[in-house]
């Protein structure tokens, strides 16, 4: 057995820390915070008095790195949404609603009929998605499905939850690869899905007890300053309290965000452009609908989700909302939530909460892209982890659990 060194209690170091302690490794995992989940965890709003998550998270029935992490917590049955692949929209500048419907075998004859496309669509708009198999890695999404009248009421919605980043900019080719592995395999890999309580019920709290039940290791609020190389390997940990020396034998696995990443290994290239996303929650109860989420096009929100007690909104890309005041916001998407729920029009405001996540993934653009460093560093004893790393992924929650499950192989090759 040997101990490995876990800096980083997202998902990325929770999904390492789960494969090594799986494959009898002695860890150790070092949160900086008070509680571990990074972007993806729920905690108690005072103001709300209600547990909310930090952002609202869609998954999808092909995102099998993420199935499978749930699958080994036992907490797969705690994810709601539909059995069958759907996607309910609004159109906020006409007031238009529909029903995306793929169907779940790979031939996709779902474009042949009206009742499940996109209104006003035609079959040959969506061989527009077809032109993703051939993009260079410098095109971007815009540039690819832009020609289309299907663009502003599927492709660009899509494409900016995915990316995180306005398609005039985003990465093409990182489009591809989530396409690739959902709608191009066919409706049942759309399936969507996601938390009925909160991200830290489904992901997060059940793998710290799995992890402790392994004989692992968690330290909440121990926060790595450095990192001492020595013979080109790791040697030590450098904390506020003094150094963790390491055995000879020992390995570490850095899954912190890659600002901190570069950081704590001075010359590593790392994305170093971020892109934010703008989360408002009201309390209010309302009716879920068939999916439990609704899509808005030419709206300020983008995304929203419907819980028990609790009305989430998701805007991405939303650099240009930095400096927009809470208040303002809550005001704006106030109306959204309004038609998006069939409220009156004259509904008061309920209490809100804006969380304005600034960096929240990484710009993925192709600049951005190449600055992706791999796995395996030039450290001998370390691997890097994250959603910014190189998983072939914009930053997600199956590309984060890839990059720890990766993190670890590639240590445990080498044990």
């Amino acid at each position: 057995m040997k101990q490995v060194q876990v800096i980083g209690g997202g998902l990325a170091g929770l999904a390492a820390a789960l494969t090594l302690a799986e494959a009898g490794q002695a860890v150790i995992l070092h949160e900086a915070g008070p509680a571990a989940g990074g972007r993806c965890r729920s905690y108690f709003d005072r103001t709300l008095g209600c547990r909310i998550d930090n952002g609202n998270h869609l998954l999808l029935s092909g995102n099998a790195a993420a199935l499978a992490y749930l699958d080994r917590l036992g907490t797969r049955a705690t994810l709601g949404g539909p059995t069958e692949p759907c996607f309910p929209f609004l159109d906020r500048r006409n007031g238009a609603r529909w029903v995306l419907r793929p169907n779940r075998g790979r031939l996709p004859w779902w474009v042949a009929s009206r009742a499940r496309r996109v209104p006003e669509s035609r079959m040959r708009d969506y061989l527009a998605l077809l032109a993703l198999r051939r993009v260079s890695a410098e095109t971007p999404v815009a540039a690819v499905l832009g020609r289309t009248a299907l663009y502003s009421r599927l492709f660009e919605p899509l494409a900016i939850a995915a990316l995180n980043t306005p398609p005039a900019m985003a990465s093409a080719a990182l489009f591809a690869a989530v396409v690739n592995e959902t709608l191009m395999r066919g409706g049942a890999a759309c399936i969507p899905a996601f938390p009925r309580a909160g991200l830290s019920e489904s992901f997060i709290d059940p793998a710290i007890e799995r992890l402790r039940a392994m004989g692992g290791e968690v330290r909440l609020n121990s926060r790595i300053a450095g990192l001492r190389v020595a013979g080109g390997r790791v040697a030590g940990l450098l904390t506020p309290a003094g150094e963790i020396a390491l055995d000879e034998d020992a390995a570490v696995v850095l899954a912190v965000p890659a600002p901190v990443a570069a950081d704590l290994l001075p010359g590593l290239a790392v994305p170093d452009a971020f892109e934010a996303i703008v989360n408002v929650h009201v309390r209010l109860d309302a009716e879920p609908g068939e999916a439990g989420f609704t899509g808005l096009i030419g709206g300020v929100a983008e995304w929203v989700f419907v819980k028990p007690g609790i009305v989430s909104v998701t805007i991405s890309a939303a650099n240009r909302l930095l400096d927009m005041p809470a208040e303002a916001i809550a005001a704006a998407v106030w109306p959204d939530i309004r038609a998006a729920c069939a409220l009156a029009e004259g509904a008061a405001l309920p209490a809100w909460r804006v969380v304005k996540e600034k960096r929240a993934t990484f710009a993925a653009t192709p600049a951005q892209d190449r600055r992706r460093p791999g796995t395996r560093g030039t450290l001998a004893n370390l691997a890097l982890a994250g959603d910014w790393t190189a998983t072939g992924l914009p930053a997600t929650i199956e590309g984060a659990i890839r990059s720890g499950n990766a993190a670890a192989m590639a240590l445990l090759a080498g044990i």
